[in-house]
């Protein structure tokens, strides 16, 4: 290796410990908020939610909003704080694959005609974020991480 690529690879391997557990922290915060925001409005109308859910099709909608709301509510706090969020991210990510299915299945037709981009599908930025954070975790700057160092496992994954 030469000289330039081993300060090139320095500079990434400093980028990567600055950027990361700082875009964990800003996915966390962006997200879960908006799932918080999300889950409070389904539990705070739960009968709209409730139509919401038969209008799409979502079988058993009684029994789907009011958990899909929770699972948001709860996620979407626990994203925040970085608790359990590997655990939290996969439940978040599995409701924002049934809303791609059902809410914002006809939507990939503007998609191919290239009327929309793939961020304009709600769904899929949560869905991209979610799977992120389930590979890489929390961060350095979660409950996870105090958890892990307090029990001596160094890295909270979360």
């Amino acid at each position: 290796m030469s000289s330039s690529q081993g300060r090139l690879q320095s500079v990434y391997r400093l980028m990567d410990s600055v950027c990361t557990p700082l875009a964990q922290l800003a996915a966390r915060i962006v997200f879960g908020q908006a799932f918080l925001i999300a889950g409070w409005g389904k539990l705070s109308n739960i009968d709209g939610a409730i139509q919401n859910f038969e209008r799409l099709g979502i079988p058993a909608a009684n029994l789907q909003a009011p958990f899909v709301g929770t699972v948001e509510f709860v996620g979407g706090i626990l994203l925040l704080l970085g608790l359990g969020t590997r655990i939290s991210a996969t439940f978040l990510a599995s409701t924002m694959v049934v809303a791609v299915l059902t809410a914002h299945s006809g939507d990939f037709a503007g998609v191919l005609t290239l009327d929309k981009d793939l961020t304009d599908i709600t769904p899929l930025p949560f869905l991209v974020a979610m799977l992120w954070l389930m590979a890489k975790g929390a961060g350095k700057l979660s409950v996870d991480q105090l958890l892990a160092s307090r029990a001596g496992g160094g890295s909270g994954g979360g």
